[in-house]
Formats: structure tokens, C-alpha cells, sequence
């Protein structure tokens, strides 16, 4: 009679595989999946999906499991029931008024789940011991939350994962890890972006409609509890489908193939969270490829005309203390603009002022998050596995445009519209000198408009001229680096300053906003005296999407970059192949500054620069160079690409699209420079050589 007792299991994972199925065959048909599917594969990702769910409930049910284990008559029966609810009452008790209690160590929330958790235990364990007559009633009250949470849980990390997916064509990763941490941003980033009140309703009638329909299935089965030797059996049951689940995920995990989409959409999000979230920093030396240290270091070292890793940069000309300018745009893929076919015209102001600029036109992010942005800008380095150093632990005292700036007796500050806690950016740019300009320096009546994010970017704009000003009356230079925040999502805005309403919540009203406000931002500085003397440098921190056929679709790393100052810098288009951490090295060999570098990057304008860009996500790691994208990857893994322009009426320095084709036989030299590039960097990160 007894196995009758994993009703709640079978309907509860029958349900759990229904809503997979679901999420897995929208995903197919998602815009945002660029790949196609013959018919195996699909047979192929929905086997595989479906072992990777099955398994996935198996360790999910473990709570059901206790629950079910510790469910008996026999503890209410004296002595052991008043002992028990004793027990409760002080264990509740010591949470409530020990100031010190172990919960309370561990900060945050924990202290009231658990006085929650603890106080709820005790009252219904209390209501059965001491109202035996209503012991039945009140256990399938208990039994029905726990049902409901189960049931809410799998829907809502159904719906979580569409919209993640929605946003970045991937299951989890660190991102997800990330707005577990900012619950607030993340919380308010839905609140405004969606429609919250029909989603959430919709969420909570199906919730509770199944809950009722399993719960009505399956209640009678508490009427008779298994004895002592049945729950064993039933438990040890249990514990062996564990271990085998707990093997099956990750040896699911690693089937790859060479199409990302089928990957991703055959994965389950819950082992690919838990992943990111105790890998947040991957161990290069642990999963990647390597060659001799000495031999990386060589090797990497020789495209400098110094090969070393300090070098001194010189300058037969005099050094220039302009005022710089550095404003990082949230979000800015290169086929918003016209230059790079953009046909919706939401980026006018850019536009013009490109054709006043020095523009660098073949230049790619090295990343697809805002972190890698700053972390490319600030330290001029190839991105490394996991997270940036932004957001580690030993990102303090570092080598960076700062501090360079600094040596030559600049005010350096980072403006940002939004908390900069947010991203751990705070910790990182005041542990390395900068002064900091952030929400928490607006009065009310500065801000005409803020969301989640922060305030509106003609808001930062207006602070950002307020700043400057006050830094030009002190006699010094200075360096500001602006970092957007408008062009995310949920891209709201005042309305009435561009002619896509505010309340369309649309990237392009996002994008177009942006371009307003700096084009407000250019004409209020024109009007400073510290203007002529000033050197803006405008780029963006990574492309609006990540997504597409392969790992690293070259399109999504395209991001416009410039340089503007008049009277000083002329305007020419740059078309050489170049990456992120090259601009602002190229920035001091326009200054003319002589200083002592350990910049990876290069100025594009000297004899020994070797065209060639760095490209990543958290864990593959791409070099561009010589017609060729070299990609390493965990489990020490090596792919390479042909790269083949597609045709298009544009330019050739325009032309954003490659077909990338995989190759049978990569060049080995391009495998070297990109090992080299990656464990290098890693090398000296790791041994803080990259500290000032």
C-alpha cells in the first residue's frame, strides 16, 4: 500500500515536466533563437531536456521528501509532544530576544526567516498537539501551502526564465547570480518594465488551481501514515535517485554542440544558477588551456616595443593637460547608428558628431556587461574567466587611467546616475583613487526624472557640467569618466524631449533619449570656459544583445567609439580591427604623455600595433585577429572561426555582420596568441603584477 504514497511526487514532477516542455518549445520559436533545428536535433534537445528536468526534480523534491519523513501521530503523544512544542517555544524564543544569536551573525534577512519559519513551526505544532481533534484539518492545511509554494516556485521560475531568456537568448548565469544579490534594482527594473499586476495575477489563479487539483488528488494519502520501517525504505528510495541525479546533471552538462541555442535551450536553469553562483570566478590555470608560462608571457610581451610588462611610453612632443572627458554609454550596439546602417534615426546628435571626430570604426567591446565595459576602459586589460575584476575581491589599487591621470595631477572622478554600490563599482573605483559622483550626491530638486536605475541621463548631464565647473575653478585638469544609465531597460524617461513617449518603454526610445541627452550635455559644456581645452571621449560599454549563432557572434560586440575636441583633434575615421582596452592608451599618445604603463592595450597610432581584438562572455574567451576568431573555453576546449564580411551597401569600415565558419584545423599560432593573451593576464591578476 505504501508506495501509493509518492502521489504527490509523480503529480507534482508531472507538472514540473509539462512546464519545461512548455518553456522549452517557446524557446524554439523564440525571436531572439537565430539558429535552425533538423528534426533529430530537436529529438535530441527534448531527450536531453527531459533526463535534465527529471533529474532537476528528483533533487528538488528533497524538501517534499523531509516533509513527508518527519509527518507521524506519534510525537504528539506524551511526553515527546510537550518536549518537542518546549523546545519550539525556546528555540523561538532565543531567535527573538538574543541579540547575538547565530542567526543574526550572518546578516541580512536570516534572523527574521527564521524567526518566521521557527514561530510558524511552533503555533501549528502547538494547534495539533493541544487540539487533537483538529489534527487532520490543520495537516492539510500545512499540506496544501507546502504544495502551493512547490507549484508557485516551478511557475515562477517558468516565467523568470522566459524573460531572462528574453533578454539575453541564455539560461542563467552570473547575471542571474547578480540580481539575486541587487534585489532592489532587479525588483524595480520588473516593476516598471512589465506589466506586473495581470502577470502576477495570471501567476497566482494558475498556482492556485493546480494546487488544488494535486492537493484534491492526493490529500488522502495523509490519512494513514507510513510506520517507521516503510519511511525507510521509501528514503533510501530517494537517496539513490539522488546520487543518480546528482551525477546525470552534470554529466548532461557536458554534451555541447556546436549549436549555442540547442545547448542552452536542452539545459535546465536551475544547475546552470547553482554553477554560476559557486563559480563566480573561474580558475584559469584549472580549466583552460595552457602553454609554459615563461612562453605565454614571451609571446604576448612581443607585440610591445618594449617587451616587458612596465614599460616607459615616451613622447618627442610636449605632454597636453587637457581636461578628458570619458563618457561610457549604457548599451550602445554600433547598428543604432546611421554609420552602421541604423535606419530609425535614434542616434542624430552621435551621428553628427562622428563626422567631427576621430571614430574608430572597427572597434568591439570586450564584453557583454557593464563591468567589462568600465573594467576595459579603467584597466585596459583582456577580460578574464568569471567575473570582472570589478566585481572581485582584490580589485583595489590597481594600475588604471586613473591613476595615470592622477600622476600627472589630474582630479579624477567617476559620475554615475544611479547608487554605485550597485555592481560593487563603489568599492572598485573609490579603492582606486577616483572621486565619486553618484544619486547620493542630487538634491531633490536636481532630479526632474529617476527610475530604478537612477536618475535621468539630462539629470547626470546637468550634474556632470555642476561637477566640472567646480573642478575647472580649482586650476587643476581633470578626468571624469561618465558612465549612462537611461538606455536600459526599462527605458523610461521624461516625457516630452524625444518623439518616443517615455511610457513606450522601447530600447529605441531608450537609445534616442540617450543621444539627447548628450546632445544637451555638448551644448551646455560648449558654453564653459573649460571646453576648448577639453578632450570627450565617447563610447559604449558593450552591444544591447549577446545573443546569437555562435558563442561569440562578432556582431554583438560592435560598439561605436570617438573622440572629439575642437581645435585639437581632426576629423578622420580609424578602420582598423582594435578593441576596448586600445582607446585610452590611444587617448595618452594624443596627450603626448610620458608615463610608466602596464596597459594591455596599445595605442592604434604606433608603429608596433598589432590589429587584433579581445571578446568574451564570463567563460569563453575570444581573440580576433588575421581573419580569424580563436575561442578557448572550460574544459580546456579550442575552437577557431574563419571570419567572411557578409555583403551589405555599406562601407567596408561599416560592415558589422561575418559569417563565422568553424574550422577542422585551427592555426596554431592564432591557439598561442590567444592562450597567451588570456594566461598571461590571469597570471598577472593573480600575482597582483597589475597593481600600481
Amino acid at each position: 500500500m505504501f508506495p501509493s504514497k509518492i502521489k504527490p511526487f509523480l503529480y507534482l514532477g508531472i507538472f514540473y515536466l509539462i512546464i519545461s516542455l512548455i518553456v522549452r518549445t517557446v524557446f524554439f520559436f523564440h525571436p531572439i533563437t537565430t539558429a535552425s533545428f533538423g528534426f533529430f536535433e530537436v529529438l535530441k534537445v527534448l531527450s536531453i531536456g527531459l533526463l535534465n528536468d527529471i533529474f532537476v526534480f528528483t533533487l528538488a523534491s528533497t524538501i517534499l521528501a523531509v516533509y513527508f519523513l518527519f509527518l507521524s501521530d506519534s510525537k504528539y503523544k506524551k511526553p515527546y509532544g510537550y518536549i518537542i512544542f518546549g523546545a519550539l517555544v525556546l528555540f523561538f524564543l532565543y531567535i527573538l530576544l538574543i541579540p547575538n544569536n547565530i542567526f543574526n551573525q550572518y546578516g541580512g534577512s536570516i534572523s527574521e526567516v527564521a524567526l518566521t519559519f521557527v514561530g510558524i513551526k511552533t503555533l501549528f505544532f502547538g494547534l495539533m498537539l493541544f487540539i487533537p481533534s483538529k489534527r487532520i484539518k490543520i495537516r492539510n492545511v500545512l499540506y496544501f501551502i507546502t504544495l502551493l509554494l512547490y507549484v508557485l516556485l516551478i511557475i515562477f521560475n517558468a516565467v523568470s526564465e522566459y524573460f531572462f531568456y528574453n533578454e539575453f537568448g541564455v539560461r542563467y548565469n552570473f547575471i542571474a547570480v547578480d540580481y539575486l544579490i541587487y534585489t532592489n534594482e532587479v525588483i524595480g527594473n520588473i516593476m516598471e518594465s512589465y506589466p506586473v499586476v495581470p502577470l502576477f495575477s495570471a501567476i497566482l489563479i494558475i498556482t492556485l488551481a493546480v494546487t488544488w487539483f494535486i492537493y484534491k488528488k492526493t490529500k488522502d494519502e495523509l490519512l494513514e501514515l507510513p510506520n517507521f520501517k516503510q519511511k525507510m525504505i521509501l528514503v533510501g528510495t530517494f537517496a539513490v535517485m539522488a546520487g543518480i541525479s546528482i551525477f546525470g546533471i552534470s554529466s548532461l552538462m557536458q554534451i555541447r554542440s556546436d549549436n549555442v541555442f540547442a545547448d542552452e535551450i536542452e539545459d535546465n536553469g536551475l544547475p546552470k544558477f547553482y554553477w554560476a553562483f559557486t563559480h563566480n570566478e573561474l580558475d584559469y590555470f584549472q580549466f583552460y588551456p595552457q602553454i609554459g608560462q615563461q612562453d605565454a608571457e614571451k609571446n604576448f610581451l612581443s607585440q610591445y616595443s618594449e617587451p616587458s610588462l612596465s614599460r616607459n611610453i615616451t613622447s618627442e612632443q610636449p605632454e597636453l593637460k587637457k581636461n578628458v572627458v570619458l563618457i561610457s554609454i549604457e548599451s550602445l550596439s554600433a547598428d543604432f547608428m546611421e554609420h552602421y546602417g541604423g535606419t530609425k534615426k535614434i542616434t542624430p546628435f552621435l551621428d553628427s558628431l562622428a563626422d567631427r571626430s576621430m571614430m574608430f570604426t572597427n572597434l568591439y567591446a570586450t564584453g557583454n556587461r557593464t563591468v567589462r565595459g568600465l573594467e576595459a576602459l579603467t584597466l585596459c586589460i583582456p577580460p578574464t574567466a568569471g567575473e570582472s575584476v570589478i566585481k572581485r575581491d582584490d580589485n583595489k589599487n590597481k594600475f588604471t587611467t586613473g591613476s595615470v591621470f592622477k600622476s600627472k595631477g589630474y582630479d579624477v572622478k567617476f559620475l554615475y546616475g544611479g547608487y554605485s554600490y550597485f555592481d560593487n563599482m563603489q568599492d572598485f573605483f573609490a579603492g582606486n583613487g577616483y572621486g565619486i559622483v553618484d544619486r547620493n550626491n542630487f538634491k531633490p530638486e536636481e532630479i526632474t526624472f529617476a527610475n530604478v536605475w537612477g536618475v535621468a541621463d539630462e539629470d547626470m548631464a546637468k550634474k556632470a557640467i555642476q561637477t566640472m565647473n567646480a573642478e575647472a575653478k580649482s586650476g587643476k585638469p581633470f578626468f571624469n569618466h561618465w558612465m549612462t544609465v537611461s538606455n536600459h531597460r526599462p527605458f523610461t524617461y521624461p516625457d516630452g524631449r524625444i518623439d518616443i513617449p517615455g511610457t513606450a518603454k522601447s530600447r529605441d526610445g531608450g537609445v534616442k533619449y540617450t543621444d539627447y541627452s548628450l546632445k544637451m550635455f555638448f551644448e551646455m559644456a560648449k558654453k564653459q570656459d573649460w571646453y576648448k581645452n577639453t578632450v570627450f571621449v565617447i563610447i559604449a560599454d558593450h552591444c544591447a544583445s549577446s545573443a546569437g549563432k555562435t558563442e561569440l557572434p562578432m556582431d554583438k560586440y560592435r560598439i561605436p567609439a570617438l573622440i572629439f575636441s575642437e581645435g585639437f583633434i581632426q576629423p578622420q575615421k580609424f578602420d582598423k580591427l582594435m578593441s576596448q582596452i586600445d582607446i585610452m592608451p590611444t587617448l595618452f599618445g594624443l596627450l603626448n604623455f610620458n608615463y610608466q604603463s602596464k596597459f594591455l592595450g596599445q595605442d592604434v597610432f604606433t608603429k608596433e600595433f598589432q590589429p587584433k581584438a579581445y571578446i568574451a562572455t564570463y567563460q569563453d574567451l575570444g581573440l580576433v585577429k588575421d581573419g580569424r576568431l580563436t575561442i578557448i573555453s572550460p574544459v580546456k576546449k579550442v575552437k577557431q572561426y574563419s571570419l567572411q564580411l557578409e555583403s551589405s551597401s555599406l562601407a567596408p569600415e561599416f560592415k558589422l555582420y561575418y559569417d563565422e565558419k568553424l574550422m577542422k584545423d585551427p592555426e596554431q599560432k592564432l591557439v598561442n596568441d590567444a592562450v597567451s593573451a588570456y594566461q598571461s593576464t590571469s597570471f598577472w591578476l593573480k600575482e597582483k603584477k597589475l597593481n600600481r
